[in-house]
């Protein structure tokens, strides 16, 4: 496709790594299985390729995919969206200080305090919604900002332009972005300036709730990016080709899934807005959220996730999670089906996840139906819409 004019998202999902088979013309591309590949005569590898922990044709048809859609330089896949970010981190310098949100996936806290930070990381914990804070946290040690916006499960929105600019006052300063929960179309993390993109591709990039996998995108050439594609390697945590495959599958309806899930979050946010039983809606959508304002100016859509909390606190929380019928009770997000969580007894102790929240994952459904469950379990909740 080099050559033409910049395709829209819709066509360009479809069309990524989507060449016809060399050997028989199949418009589905090839799951290349083998862990090994031959050579030629003379000991060189004519295709590029050794052994499928350093490369495989599957995946580098998903790393090239995965780089047009996100506008960046170039990807490494990984076997989840956790071993993606641990890549990441541990491709910095010895003794490296970074700052991470306060409010944050948990998982990847607990990567952090349970094996980054004893092997000699170290951690800051910030608001980064406060960029003096976070110009305050900055060291002459730090290397890296790592930006997780909208947050995961309170929404909070960050200014990524402004803490991009934070970084560029600082020497030797990234700024990486969980990207996660804006796949484009949502958001351009490349285009506000960050120079690593990180995706859990089990969620909304795969779309379907059955493919587990991770992505580290470089925006630009790095030394850490060459040291993630150095633990990718070496190491080998890789998705495998079916992984890939199903990924790439995944990707053709992203633009579509997308416009879906955002119409339906908003609907279901406006819904919970007017429900006496709901005590707060997080959701960068609404009007009244602390981060609209800035969610307008660098995302094309608010998302497709949303959390809200509930007068009864987690009492309440639990039954309304016990009560739905059509809504499924699961740990994930970025399915085609609609997902509630009650998001702290997931969470380690200690977790500031109010007791009281449920974490919403928008699916494809029609917006009337999820309403209709969602009506029918806070019924009992104090009050109706």
């Amino acid at each position: 496709m080099s050559g033409q004019r910049r395709l829209h998202p819709e066509t360009l999902a479809v069309h990524l790594g989507l060449e016809s088979d060399a050997a028989t013309s199949a418009i589905a591309p090839p799951i290349h299985l083998s862990t090994t590949f031959e050579r030629a005569a003379d000991g060189s590898y004519p295709h590029g390729f050794v052994y499928s922990r350093s490369e495989n044709p599957t995946r580098a048809a998903l790393e090239r995919a995965l780089t047009l859609l996100q506008g960046a330089h170039e990807a490494a896949a990984f076997a989840s969206g956790s071993a993606a970010a641990a890549a990441v981190f541990r491709a910095l310098p010895a003794g490296a200080h970074v700052v991470v949100p306060q409010d944050m996936y948990h998982g990847i806290r607990v990567v952090l305090r349970e094996l980054l930070v004893p092997a000699g990381l170290r951690v800051s914990e910030v608001d980064l919604r406060d960029l003096d804070a976070l110009e305050a946290a900055l060291t002459s040690a730090t290397r890296l900002i790592w930006v997780e916006t909208p947050s995961n499960p309170m929404l909070h929105v960050t200014d990524v332009a402004g803490v991009v600019a934070a970084a560029r006052r600082a020497a030797d300063l990234l700024v990486a972005i969980d990207a996660t929960w804006t796949p484009p179309t949502w958001a351009d993390p490349v285009g506000l300036g960050a120079d690593l993109v990180v995706h859990a591709t089990t969620k909304y990039l795969a779309g379907h709730s059955d493919v587990l996998g991770g992505a580290v995108l470089a925006a630009r050439p790095s030394d850490t990016f060459e040291r993630v594609r150095a633990i990718q390697r070496l190491e080998g945590a890789v998705p495998s080709p079916f992984e890939c495959w199903l990924t790439l599958r995944g990707l053709r309806t992203l633009p579509y899934r997308l416009r879906a899930q955002a119409a339906n979050a908003a609907t279901v946010a406006a819904f919970l807005v007017g429900h006496d039983a709901v005590t707060a809606v997080h959701y960068p959508g609404l009007p009244e959220h602390p981060g609209h304002a800035v969610a307008e100016r660098q995302m094309r859509e608010p998302g497709g996730m949303l959390s809200f909390e509930l007068a009864g606190g987690e009492a309440a929380a639990m039954r309304v999670a016990g009560a739905v019928r059509l809504w499924r009770r699961g740990t994930s997000l970025g399915g085609v089906e609609s997902l509630i969580e009650h998001r702290a007894s997931i969470e380690p102790e200690g977790t500031a996840t109010p007791r009281g929240l449920l974490r919403l994952s928008l699916g494809i459904e029609h917006h009337e139906d999820l309403i209709a469950d969602l009506a029918q379990a806070l019924a009992h909740e104090g009050g109706t819409a």
